[in-house]
């Protein structure tokens, strides 16, 4: 059987994807966004020297160039090999729109002087794109095949919790981005409480929109420990059991490291690990949601057919 290149590339991507992510969060909390004024170029210079907070400008620009390589490689090698599913062409180009829109959008963000709304355009963006390559690189994988979905009994249970699971950790992450460029993440100073209240006063703008960021953090955090639950004890395939013990250990570092970042008062290191935990809480979940349309372990999975039926491309062998 030949070896297909495009699946290693995807999960590459996911990786880089997530580190760029890291980074774009470093840059907002040093306070380094608008240490390059122009755009494309940094003073000028694509390769301008590299200190203060021009390096996590022209850092986070560098490798989100290196990104639109290393994905545009991976469309590339979906179009030379025969991917599993049509759909992934399709998908493939529309990451690259995505990537594209981004790229203009980030550059937006420093000429105009950090507009709020395009900031946060540009993260959700990159959510999206995480999503979609995460769902992309579980569906292209090699072990697809290999009865790795749930069982049929816990099929649409998994598929409509992780589904709702997904969505509202967009929701959170695009709440979470308006906090941030608002300035809005420390107008709650202390921890559990807000203002010394359970409910703080509410006709503060930044207020409400900090409280509502950690109300819907309380209600993420008990729907994905949910859903892990779900697909650990009904799961019935390893690969299932494993990304529930991964999402349910990774929301309850988020909540935690979201009351650090509170408690030192948005110190750089928990406010960017904060934003990595997140988008790595997106690519477990949208794997888990993915996984739910694989086949399953014995006949009973027969009845459900798998994503992207009738576009399945065969493999050379």
């Amino acid at each position: 059987m030949n070896r297909l290149e495009h699946p290693r590339a995807l999960q590459v991507t996911i990786g880089w994807t997530l580190g760029l992510l890291w980074l774009g969060s470093a840059v907002h909390a040093t306070e380094s966004s608008l240490a390059c004024p122009d755009w494309p170029t940094c003073y000028g210079s694509f390769f301008p020297e590299m200190v203060g907070g021009v390096f996590w400008e022209h850092l986070h620009r560098l490798v989100a160039g290196g990104l639109l390589v290393l994905f545009g490689a991976s469309v590339w090698l979906l179009f030379r090999e025969p991917p599993r599913f049509l759909w992934l062409r399709k998908a493939g180009l529309l990451g690259l729109g995505l990537l594209l829109v981004q790229s203009v959008l980030g550059g937006l963000t420093v000429l105009w002087g950090l507009p709020t709304a395009v900031s946060s355009s540009h993260l959700a963006l990159a959510f999206l794109f995480l999503a979609l390559n995460t769902a992309m690189a579980t569906a292209s994988g090699p072990g697809w095949d290999n009865a790795v979905g749930p069982v049929a009994s816990s099929r649409r249970l998994l598929r409509l919790g992780a589904g709702g699971a997904v969505g509202l950790v967009f929701a959170q992450s695009l709440l979470g981005a308006l906090v941030r460029h608002t300035d809005a993440g420390m107008a709650c100073p202390d921890i559990p409480l807000c203002l010394g209240r359970w409910i703080p006063p509410l006709e503060h703008p930044l207020v409400a929109l900090h409280f509502a960021h950690r109300v819907l953090g309380v209600f993420l955090l008990g729907v994905v420990l949910t859903v892990s639950h779900w697909a650990f004890r009904r799961g019935g395939t390893p690969r299932t059991r494993r990304l529930g013990v991964l999402a349910a250990g990774l929301v309850s570092a988020q909540v935690l490291v979201g009351f650090w970042s509170v408690g030192e008062r948005l110190d750089p290191v928990p406010v960017s690990l904060h934003t990595l935990l997140a988008a790595s809480l997106l690519a477990t979940l949208t794997a888990l949601l993915t996984l739910t349309w694989a086949p399953g372990p014995g006949p009973a999975s027969g009845g459900e057919p798998v994503l992207g039926a009738g576009t399945r491309v065969a493999h050379d062998r």
